[in-house]
């Protein structure tokens, strides 16, 4: 008979810990970019593992300004500092699951990016930006960290600060496609700045951060117009873009796109709106989610130089830490859904099998998983034989697809589980309900977009999808009245 300290050991499941950044799996990451010569040369191995760990300290919830419990803030800075993950006291799934969630709402930065302490103590600030709060009063898009004692800092900019929802009876569904104002936040920010500072500092501190998203080699990048705006234009672009949508890494402040939802993310063979990002498994999830927090910033889209260890972030996740965080991404599940599937949703299926939904939208996904080419983008048979790709086009506004560092020429067919709880919808978060989406009238260039309107927020058409355009009042209800219970 085994020792039961044996037994004990051998029934704890030591999981098969991908690398993260193995040259030969980081190259074969990613779609070609819709010119390929210019898509994405990442950091090496080598360097990748030369960047320091994050540290993830133990951090505490942030409350809305007359909602913290009493002596909240005296007690915070009596508290030690805390090292929450350690992967050696991680022996079941579970564990790693709950270590994931930890990973999920570390913050990534100290430092005012779209708030810091003084706007979340502020009880206008709430007002001005449309910050929700949980029903708590927490706010869960940001943490108090102790690092040193007697210092409580403001954390924010994990994957929870754009990842997470508040639904509008309070609840928090963290992995959703997030409704926390970022850009908005930030462009409040920057305006304040204007007010008590040098107006042409804060200028160029904007032009410097739009420069990331510049595109060399496009003769007309869009990009390129912040080298030209006034300090009033520039701010007003990020104040235009609506809970939601962000202009995140690699994107655009003029095309910046919807917040992902990431609960089903398991179910998903491509990431990004463009596909960019073959997804087979947690290794490449942990691949994207160390790319789009920490060193995306020096990949080379078509510059020759080789890449310093010194141009490397100052941190990066562990191996454990992203294989922890992928397997909480993965264990996520929706909300309750509030939709009943009663008659009229069952007149909406029928529609929506009677006019072909599914051949897109297959269930049980609500999705085939396929990505779709652009107008204006031919895909050369050296990568269609690579790609599960649809011979149909569908439209849709092409620029994303073409015109950011994560233009592949394509877009995914996305999935249509969830939709009661996420908006604004498209790509680029172009419509605000689905209601809005089967109005033929999103089709005229005199159409005002109820999601994101545009930097200059004039009229402009919602192109693409014309499906279901056609249909009866009637039977666009009941197919409405169905996909809110999907």
């Amino acid at each position: 008979m085994k020792p039961l300290a044996i037994v004990l050991a051998l029934s704890v499941s030591v999981p098969d810990i991908p690398r993260t950044w193995k040259q030969a799996d980081v190259d074969r990451l990613e779609v070609p970019l819709a010119n390929p010569k210019y898509s994405a040369v990442h950091i090496s191995e080598d360097d990748y593992y030369r960047i320091p760990v994050r540290i993830i300290y133990k951090s505490y919830p942030v409350y809305q300004p007359g909602r913290e419990p009493a002596g909240y803030m005296e007690w915070l800075r009596s508290q030690e500092p805390q090292i929450a993950f350690d992967a050696s006291n991680l022996k079941t799934h579970e564990d790693w699951v709950a270590a994931g969630a930890l990973v999920f709402n570390a913050p990534t930065s100290y430092h005012p990016v779209l708030f810091g302490a003084a706007e979340v103590r502020d009880p206008a600030f709430y007002d001005r930006a449309g910050m929700p709060v949980a029903s708590d009063g927490s706010v869960p898009f940001a943490r108090w960290v102790i690092r040193r004692k007697g210092e409580v800092e403001l954390g924010s900019m994990g994957c929870n600060t754009c990842h997470t929802r508040v639904l509008a009876d309070g609840t928090v569904v963290p992995g959703a496609q997030g409704n926390n104002p970022g850009d908005r936040e930030g462009a409040l920010m920057l305006r304040r700045a204007a007010q008590f500072s040098d107006p042409a500092n804060v200028l160029e501190r904007i032009r410097g951060f739009a420069r990331q998203f510049e595109m060399p080699w496009l003769a007309n990048d869009p990009n390129r117009r912040a080298q030209t705006m006034t300090l009033d234009e520039l701010i007003a672009a990020g104040e235009g873009i609506p809970q939601g949508v962000t202009a995140r890494s690699n994107t655009s402040i003029f095309l910046p796109p919807q917040i992902p939802d990431l609960i089903g993310v398991e179910e998903r063979r491509y990431l990004d709106h463009t596909g960019l990002v073959h997804h087979r498994g947690p290794g490449d999830l942990m691949r994207y989610a160390s790319l789009v927090q920490d060193v995306f910033a020096r990949d080379r889209y078509g510059a020759p130089q080789p890449q310093r260890a010194e141009d490397a972030p100052g941190e990066r996740y562990s191996d454990e830490q992203l294989y922890a965080l992928a397997l909480y991404l993965y264990s996520l599940r929706p909300p309750p859904n509030p939709n009943s599937f009663d008659s009229d949703a069952a007149r909406g299926e029928a529609v929506f099998k009677r006019v072909a939904c599914t051949s897109c939208h297959t269930p049980p996904l609500y999705t085939n998983t396929k990505l779709i080419a652009v107008v204006g983008f031919d895909p050369p048979q050296s990568v269609r034989q690579h790609l599960d790709l649809m011979d149909t086009r569908i439209g849709t506004d092409p620029r994303y697809a073409l015109e950011t560092h994560k233009g592949t020429g394509y877009y995914k067919v996305p999935s249509l589980k969830g939709l009661w709880y996420r908006g604004p919808l498209q790509h680029n978060g172009s419509v605000a309900t689905l209601e809005d989406w089967f109005d033929s009238a999103r089709l005229r260039d005199d159409y005002v977009p109820t999601g994101f309107k545009g930097f200059d927020g004039r009229t402009r058409s919602v192109n693409g999808h014309p499906f279901g355009l056609d249909l009866s009042p009637k039977d666009k209800r009941n197919l409405i009245v169905f996909l809110k219970t999907l």
